[in-house]
This record gives C-alpha cells, structure tokens and sequence, in this order.
C-alpha cells in the first residue's frame, strides 16, 4: 500500500514540478487524499527529523528534493532500461512518452515479430527482431518488460524474457501469464481499470 501510494505521490509531485512549481504544500496531496507522512512511512513526529531538509517550514515542500527522496524509496534514483513489444498503436504510443522517463525507466529497445514492421523507426529507435531479443538484454541491461502484444502471443514474449533472464514484465495484454515465482507480473487491461472505477463510482 505504501509503495502505491508512494508511486502516487510521486506521480502528483512530477506534476507539480512540470508546471514550474518549487515548492508544494500538503494542499497538492491533501486533493488526492494523501498525507505527507504516509510517503515515509514513519511516525509523523520524525518526518521533520529524517526529512526537514524537503520542508521550506510554514510554506510547503521543495518539490525537487522530495522527488528524490520518493525516488529513493521507489528504488528509482537511477536509470532502469526497458524492453517493449509490440510496434502497433499502443506499442508506438508507450515508446514516444515520456511517462516512463519522467520516473527513472527508459526505453531503450522495440521488438515485433512481423517482418514488414522490424526495421521501421520508432522515434530514435529501429525496431528489432524478436530474435534478438537475447542479445540486446544482456548488451542493454533490461530489467523489464512491457508486453503491447496482442492476447494469443503474450506468452510465448514472457517465455522468452523468462529465458532471457527479465525478472518483471508489464502485461497490456489480456492473457493471463504463466511464469516462475520469482518473475514479477503486472497486467494492465484498461477495460478492468474502467470497471474498477465505475465500481467506486456506483458505490
């Protein structure tokens, strides 16, 4: 729970500082339902101790510095390099934002199984050959990925980055996926997000 909410905070804080915001009272987490001390988890009388330095005292928050002490938390001070699959709409879509930038993940390499698609460029990157795939995980250090494969080839990519040594895959597929224990999978499927949140809405 509180590494969600701390991936939201996150979330609320690049926000801030994407409009040229310095610093950010509890105000911008309070309209999220947050409190300041739930990212620490910690007794609300040692946040001023472990972390004084982030608060400008009577105004608010330096929103640079509590970035990094989020980040810190999340694991995410430094560079995680990702591997996408799938050079359709969506594929495209996930490659040319900067969401994953904004917190310390990269995408560095594009995969398709379609030979009229391998080839094409993806902004500043060619995509490749599912084929390669071995290869450009140990050369490029990938420690995830991102699945925009359609549901019947989802696991036949999750074998191969098993294989490949990827410990964490993130599924935008629906088939549900089969891997070993200690392989990491998070699916995404928008029509359950949507389902989820017309749930709370109708409670």
């Amino acid at each position: 729970k509180i590494l969600h909410t701390s991936g939201q905070h996150n979330i609320a804080l690049f926000g801030a500082g994407n409009l040229g915001q310095a610093i950010a009272s509890s105000d911008i987490f309070a309209d999220h339902g947050f409190q300041i001390v739930a990212i620490f988890d910690v007794d609300p009388r040692l946040v001023g101790e472990r972390f004084g330095d982030v608060e400008v005292r009577g105004v608010g928050y330096n929103v640079e510095s509590l970035v990094t002490e989020v980040r810190k938390i999340l694991r995410t001070s430094g560079q995680h390099n990702i591997a996408l699959f799938g050079a359709g709409n969506l594929g495209q879509a996930i490659a040319t934002s900067s969401i994953f930038a904004d917190h310390g993940f990269q995408v560095v390499a594009v995969f398709d199984s379609d030979p009229s698609v391998v080839g094409n460029r993806i902004g500043e990157m060619t995509v490749r050959d599912i084929g390669d795939l071995p290869d450009v995980v140990a050369e490029e250090e990938i420690v995830v990925g991102v699945l925009a494969v359609p549901a019947e080839a989802a696991q036949d990519v999750a074998d191969r980055l098993v294989k490949a040594g990827v410990k964490i895959i993130f599924n935008y597929s629906e088939q549900l996926l089969q891997v070993p224990p200690e392989v990491t999978v998070h699916t995404s499927s928008p029509a359950v997000d949507l389902l989820y949140a017309l749930y709370f809405y109708l409670a």
